[in-house]
């Protein structure tokens, strides 16, 4: 979500986070229900609706709202960004390890990747490249960071670029780290439910010597319509903690799994 020069979340942008959650757990919800739930006007929630059905985050229905498909939904931004955060900061703090002053490090456009940019701005020198504009938004400027911004067809969703082009570009370099994550993963397979995001993502790890998923526990256990690659194709998984020992078992065996500790508040 927008957040102002401190780094805050608007109490717009919270109340709107507040609303998607509450829709998304419950289904649907009428006007007059959110409107207590968020202490603001009926008028107040009808401008809030409208802009997360402009963005695709909901639906609007006559005298209420529901939420969009769960593919869709889990899909977008704002409701990502907003979305086990905790966990994505842990999981960031370890994957920063896998980086050493020096590399060439490829980040994807999920919001754990974003998290693991804001700590590696401090890790100079390295090249970053990213499809994500707020990745890019990230490193623009910062002294010691060579940054390679991938063009292609910008997503609204995704707030990043994708398309035939970034697909050109990714295959066209050679990086010596690739950390990505995507929206589902069994104990073999990982998956996510759009087919444009895969053939990027799979462009993206072709273009790696070496290869790290991050994956925060709501993915694990989980399947999407499209498949994106074996989870053996990866040299690290960043878990965080929480995650079934069985499960944890059989992912160890096909990958160096490292589980997160948990970050401390106001870290």
């Amino acid at each position: 979500m927008t957040t102002g020069s401190a780094g805050a979340a608007r109490p717009q942008d919270q109340r709107r986070q507040t609303i998607t959650q509450h829709v998304l757990a419950h289904g649907t919800a009428t006007v007059a229900e959110l409107s207590e739930l968020t202490g603001v006007s009926v008028m107040t929630v009808h401008r809030d609706l409208d802009e997360l059905a402009r963005r695709g985050v909901l639906r609007r229905f006559r005298g209420g709202v529901s939420a969009l498909p769960s593919t869709v939904f889990e899909s977008n931004l704002d409701y990502r960004l907003g979305a086990h955060t905790a966990a994505k900061e842990a999981i960031a703090a370890e994957a920063r390890t896998l980086v050493e002053p020096g590399m060439s490090v490829l980040l994807d456009d999920s919001t754990t990747a974003l998290a693991l940019a804001r700590l590696l701005v401090g890790q100079a020198p390295l090249t970053v490249v990213s499809n994500a504009r707020r990745v890019v938004d990230v490193f623009a400027g910062v002294d010691g960071i060579r940054l390679i911004a991938l063009g292609g067809e910008y997503s609204h969703t995704h707030d990043s670029f994708l398309g035939v082009p970034c697909v050109e570009a990714v295959e066209a370099l050679s990086v010596d780290l690739v950390l990505v994550s995507t929206s589902a993963m069994d104990a073999r397979m990982t998956y996510h439910q759009e087919q444009d995001v895969v053939l990027v993502k799979r462009a993206m790890l072709a273009s790696g010597t070496r290869r790290a998923l991050l994956m925060d526990r709501s993915k694990l256990a989980r399947t999407a319509l499209h498949r994106l690659a074996p989870l053996a194709d990866f040299d690290h998984l960043v878990v965080d903690g929480g995650v079934d020992p069985e499960l944890l078992v059989e992912l160890e065996e096909r990958t160096d799994v490292r589980v997160a500790a948990p970050v401390a508040p106001g870290r």
